[in-house]
C-alpha cells in the first residue's frame, strides 16, 4: 500500500494520507513520499494542493516506533518551496509534527471533533519547527500550546484563527474541495505572489529556516550540476552545468 497518494483532477491535487492502520503516524516512507507530492505540486499544472486523511485521524505525527529521519521534507515549504495555495482537512487527532503541517499550510478546514496536540514538551524531545506558529496565532495561545502540551479543541482552534471553517465529519472532504475549486478560479500568478508577500510578513522561525536551508542545501548536493562538477575534475574537461536539480 502506498503511505501517499497523489490523484490529479481539474487543477487540484488531492493528496491522501494512506496509512490509516498506523492513525497516519508519518515514517521515512511516508515524509519522502509526501516530499515527492510537494514536489510534484510546485512543477505541475495543478493550482491548488488539498491534504486529506484516511482513516478517522488526520495523523499523530512522526511515527515514534519508526521515526523518520527526514521528517521536515513532509512539511510544505520546508523541503520544497511550495508557491500554490495547500488546503489541508483535518479530522481526529492532529498531533506533533502533524500541527506544524497545518501551520505550514493556507488553509485548514476541520471537523468539530478534531483535536490539535503538540506534546513534545511531556515527552522530552522536539524537532523545534512548532515555535514559528507563534508568529500565525496570539502569542500565548501558541506558549500554552507548546509549553504545555494540552490538547485544543477544534473549536478552540476556530476561535484563535488556526482553523478557518467547522464542518460536520461527513462534510469535510466536500468542503475543503470546495476551497481548493475556487481556488482554481482565481488568477494564480495573484495567488502566488500574494502568498509570497504574505510569507514575508509571517516570516519563518528559525527552527523552520534552518530545516528549509538544509534540504536546499542537500538538492544542490544531489543535483546533476555536482555529479557533472566531480565527472568533469575527474576528466580534466571544463563543466557543462545545466542548473537542473
Amino acid at each position: 500500500m502506498n503511505e501517499i497518494i497523489y490523484e490529479s483532477s481539474d487543477g487540484i491535487a488531492r493528496i491522501v494520507l494512506n496509512r490509516a492502520e498506523k492513525r497516519n503516524a508519518i515514517n521515512e516512507a511516508m515524509a519522502i513520499g509526501l516530499y515527492e507530492a510537494w514536489k510534484h505540486f510546485q512543477s505541475s499544472d495543478d493550482r491548488v494542493a488539498v491534504v486529506i486523511p484516511a482513516g478517522d485521524d488526520f495523523s499523530v505525527g512522526a511515527d515514534i516506533k519508526s521515526r523518520p529521519q527526514n521528517f521536515p521534507l513532509a512539511i510544505p515549504g520546508i523541503g520544497i518551496d511550495v508557491t500554490k495555495p495547500v488546503v489541508i482537512a483535518v479530522d481526529g487527532w492532529c498531533t506533533g509534527g502533524a500541527v506544524v503541517m497545518v501551520q505550514m499550510a493556507d488553509i485548514c478546514v476541520a471537523t468539530e471533533r478534531a483535536k490539535f496536540l503538540y506534546p513534545e514538551a511531556k515527552r522530552g524531545f522536539t524537532g523545534g519547527m512548532i515555535a514559528g506558529i507563534a508568529n500565525r496565532i496570539p502569542h500565548k495561545i501558541a506558549m500554552e500550546m507548546m509549553l504545555l502540551g494540552d490538547e485544543i479543541s477544534a473549536r478552540r482552534a476556530y476561535e484563535v484563527g488556526f482553523v478557518n471553517k467547522l464542518v460536520a465529519p461527513e462534510e469535510l472532504n466536500a468542503v475543503a474541495m470546495d476551497y481548493a475549486r475556487r481556488l482554481t478560479r482565481c488568477a494564480p500568478l495573484v495567488v502566488a505572489q500574494l502568498k509570497q508577500m504574505a510569507a514575508e510578513l509571517v516570516p519563518l522561525g528559525s527552527a523552520e529556516r534552518s530545516a528549509q536551508l538544509r534540504y536546499a542545501l542537500q538538492a544542490i548536493r544531489e543535483s546533476d550540476d555536482a555529479k557533472e562538477g566531480v565527472a568533469s575534475f575527474i576528466e580534466k574537461r571544463m563543466p557543462a552545468f545545466t542548473g537542473k536539480l
